[in-house]
């Protein structure tokens, strides 16, 4: 079964992008990926996404910046932050912003899985919308 709302997956790391792509595809969602935060706000995805994962360190605006701006643009999906550097601070800053998942790579599938189906779920309802 395809979900109508797409997941976003932002990441530089082209690998990282790629296997969360197929991951998010296998569950039966519709997947895009990003190369950056950038590349996500020139597309038509950021409105009709049901779901973000984004990388939190990358090139130019960062994940926490791009999430950021989407709430106060008041058009945030619910997201979900990877990082390949884990800090207490930026973590607490990302669950400020009502992150559902904070990951550090390499992390667990089932623990992304989870954190999609929670995300894409009817009862989602985030708090940041």
């Amino acid at each position: 079964m395809t979900i109508g709302k797409i997941v976003a997956v932002i990441d530089d790391d082209e690998n990282v992008r790629i296997a969360i792509e197929g991951l998010v595809r296998s569950l039966g969602h519709r997947a895009r990926g990003f190369a950056s935060a950038q590349q996500f706000l020139e597309s038509d995805v950021d409105a009709s996404a049901g779901c973000l994962i984004t990388d939190v360190q990358m090139p130019g605006l960062n994940g926490l910046d791009l999430y950021a701006k989407l709430v106060a643009d008041c058009r945030a999906p619910p997201v979900v932050f990877i990082t390949a550097f884990p800090d207490e601070r930026i973590e607490a800053r990302a669950r400020a912003l009502g992150a559902l998942g904070f990951l550090s790579k390499p992390f667990d599938a089932q623990t992304l899985v989870h954190c999609i189906q929670q995300a894409l779920s009817a009862g989602a309802g985030p708090s940041h919308r």
